[in-house]
């Protein structure tokens, strides 16, 4: 069987699968699981075209591996045919662990366990499967390979991940603004002292490249459309997950009736096969059907949350400054008492949260640019451009979502 494909993407053209492994991966359950969860979850309730998959992304950071490691192959890196295969199959399988609509319902479905820690169970399943395969791979995701470099290209501030998302969500959302260019950054890849670097002639690409990931976050990622219909969704969970502990025998798929029933934590996730594999059934559609079902529920929190999701009827939101006190919200609350909410119910109709924007984490992780004289130095010092340090401070805001329209009197 001919294992060689091409791939027509939209974004990049034709992507190449380029060995038997990554063949096999595509073809895994695990993988085309990805097909079904959305890659900006309910981000096409603001901007219609981003109906784009984690299987499209995953593919896209995959390509983008192959271009780099070819460059740096090219400027007499030698990176062996194996490290190859290794670190595109660690960027292919990168987003396994993702729940339906990713971020959005972690922290209620499986809090405390991070999607990370799931997507390594599940790269060391494949790797049981597949005869040890996924070895060198598995080493490269979590960072204890020998050559440091590879782990950089799968997970930091110039990773393949960070690149194919802002171009492929900036493709899909029509944002331009957050289209990168990563033809070129790709070019001024270099490898100094075992670390992964940017060319001193590459800075303008890499100040680009900051910028667009602060634009997307402001424009498409904390939308505060976006965040409204995530904060209903959030709570939709919620209480259903608290219907469920009382007994109530809620309309769902059986795989995602267990995780409502349940919290589970890492440990079972790594004693227990099965719960990979009921994982691995949840995508977007289990919780669609879901929110469709229990629009006729006999709980009106429930039913008016999920009805008022699926016609876009959003909650109302607001941005501040500061935590927003007691003078802010008391007036929401008596309103929404007033509609028949009783006090019980108030959290579900009135949610507070907070945001963080800062394009470039210079303590943390830092980005090294290499000069001409061969020094190593953080782009914020290479730079002459005083946007690039502006670009490390955090912008904070905090919001209040609330049901302005909703109503719960009989």
């Amino acid at each position: 069987m001919n294992k060689r494909k091409i791939i027509n993407d939209p974004v990049y053209g034709f992507i190449t699968i380029s060995s038997d492994l990554l063949f096999d991966l595509v073809e895994h359950p695990y993988f085309q699981r990805l097909r079904r969860i959305k890659q900006l979850g309910l981000a096409d309730l603001v901007y219609p075209g981003a109906l784009h998959t984690r299987f499209h992304h995953a593919l896209g950071a995959m390509h983008l591996m192959g271009q780099a490691l070819r460059t740096l192959q090219e400027k007499g890196h030698l990176i062996w045919e194996p490290e190859m295969e290794a670190a595109q199959a660690a960027i292919l399988l990168h987003d396994l662990g993702h729940g339906p609509f990713s971020h959005v319902l972690e922290k209620e479905l499986m809090p405390g366990v991070a999607h990370e820690s799931i997507t390594l169970e599940m790269m060391k399943q494949l790797n049981r499967e597949m005869d040890g395969r996924l070895d060198i791979a598995i080493q490269m995701f979590e960072g204890v390979y020998p050559r440091k470099f590879f782990h950089q290209m799968i997970s930091s501030q110039l990773d393949m991940d960070r690149m194919d998302y802002l171009n492929r969500d900036s493709f899909y959302t029509g944002v331009i603004e957050g289209s990168i260019g990563a033809d070129r950054l790709i070019k001024m890849f270099e490898i100094s002292q075992d670390q992964l670097v940017i060319e001193e002639k590459g800075l303008l690409s890499i100040e680009n490249f900051l910028h667009a990931r602060r634009l997307m976050y402001w424009q498409v990622y904390l939308h505060k459309t976006l965040l409204s219909a995530q904060a209903m969704l959030t709570q939709i969970l919620k209480r259903a997950r608290e219907l469920s502990a009382a007994g109530e025998n809620l309309f769902s798929t059986p795989d995602f009736s267990l995780f409502l029933k349940n919290k589970f934590s890492l440990s079972d996730f790594e004693q227990n096969p099965d719960l990979l594999e009921s994982f691995n059934n949840l995508d977007d559609n289990d919780v669609w059907a879901s929110v469709k079902g229990w629009t006729k529920h006999t709980d009106l929190v429930l039913s008016t949350l999920c009805k008022d999701l699926l016609d876009r009827h959003l909650f109302k939101i607001s941005f501040f400054d500061t935590i927003p006190g007691e003078e802010i919200l008391n007036p929401l609350k008596e309103k929404l008492l007033s509609e028949g909410i009783k006090q019980s119910e108030l959290s579900y109709f009135l949610v507070t949260g907070e945001t963080t924007n800062w394009a470039y984490e210079k303590e943390q992780d830092p980005i090294k640019v290499k000069m001409k004289d061969g020094a190593l130095l953080d782009i914020a010092d290479a730079s002459d451009i005083p946007t690039i340090e502006a670009l490390t401070k955090i912008v904070r805001k905090y919001y209040v979502c609330w049901g302005k329209n909703v109503s719960l009197r009989g």
